[in-house]
């Protein structure tokens, strides 16, 4: 008897065994919880937490909320509604007006408290009678917790916010590996953060800004996309008197040798005279702006 073909990309038979048990974890978190409201980005965490409660629970008894704002990427509210309706679960929106609030605009390093705590502040004024005594969760996991610096965990904290992620030990590759098994499209998403982190601890957040960066991500995009240039993750980073580009490692000298890379950044709204010196092109990194020095606004 032959033996049957060996499918190579598979993972081993442990490694889904770990994930099937990761995913009951999940799933059993639920337990107790009649009804569910997730502060849903349209991201992998968050779909892990909206599926898995609705697979707990019954779609009936889940809704989504998704905030929209200035600082929401470009095409991320589509993206968001597409997978709730995949679900078939209530997906509904929120007006959040963050940039209002002097300490998000101010952009220190405490930006992300005031971020979450508007959203969290706006989702339960907005809760209506028939979800009294829902339980309100967000898509935070454990390597969150790790990186040691997120500000918006402790304004989920104060307000009694619940982390199912996080509480049940699932790291990003772990989200990653439970998605990929449940068949969720965002399994392999990029990570999406608000326009928001793009752009230097000091520089005042301001609509203008926030939809340059949009502007100026969307242009690259299509630009190296023509090209024949592969990029999952970009940033424009807008640094005050300059500013970076961030893409994949694998995609950064194809980035750099785009024709056109500065005429796209112009059109999108930065200053051509920092662009005379040419297009600074790196690899991406998460929360590198964090490692920097606050820009003294002038």
């Amino acid at each position: 008897m032959l033996d049957e073909p060996v499918d190579a990309a598979a993972p081993p038979p442990a490694a889904v065994l770990a994930t099937a048990v990761l995913a009951t974890r999940l799933l059993g978190w639920f337990s107790g919880h009649p009804r569910i409201i997730v502060a849903f980005s349209g991201g992998a965490d968050s779909a892990l937490v909206l599926a898995a409660a609705a697979r707990a629970l019954g779609p009936a008894r889940v809704s989504a909320v998704t905030a929209v704002s200035a600082s929401l990427a470009s095409g991320e509210l589509e993206a968001a509604r597409a997978v709730a309706e995949g679900l078939g679960v209530e997906h509904r929106t929120v007006a959040t007006r963050e940039i209002e609030v002097e300490g998000y605009a101010a952009n220190s390093g405490q930006r992300c408290y005031f971020c979450k705590a508007t959203l969290l502040d706006t989702l339960a004024a907005v809760v209506d009678d028939a979800a009294e005594g829902a339980t309100v969760v967000t898509g935070t996991n454990a390597d969150d917790h790790r990186a040691g610096f997120r500000p918006g965990i402790r304004a989920a904290a104060e307000r009694g916010v619940r982390e199912p992620l996080a509480e049940s030990g699932l790291s990003k590759d772990q989200v990653r590996a439970v998605s990929a098994g449940w068949g969720l499209v965002t399994a392999s998403k990029p990570a999406a953060a608000c326009l928001s982190s793009r752009i230097a601890h000091g520089l005042r957040i301001t609509p203008q800004r926030l939809a340059r960066v949009d502007a100026a991500e969307a242009g690259v995009r299509r630009l190296a996309a023509a090209a024949g240039v592969p990029v999952l993750d970009l940033r424009v980073r807008d640094l005050g008197d300059r500013l970076r580009v961030e893409v994949d490692a694998p995609a950064v000298d194809g980035v750099r040798a785009l024709a056109g890379l500065a005429p796209v950044l112009a059109e999108a709204g930065f200053d051509e005279a920092l662009l005379a010196g040419g297009v600074d092109v790196q690899g991406f990194r998460s929360g590198s702006l964090n490692l920097l020095p606050a820009v003294r606004a002038g």
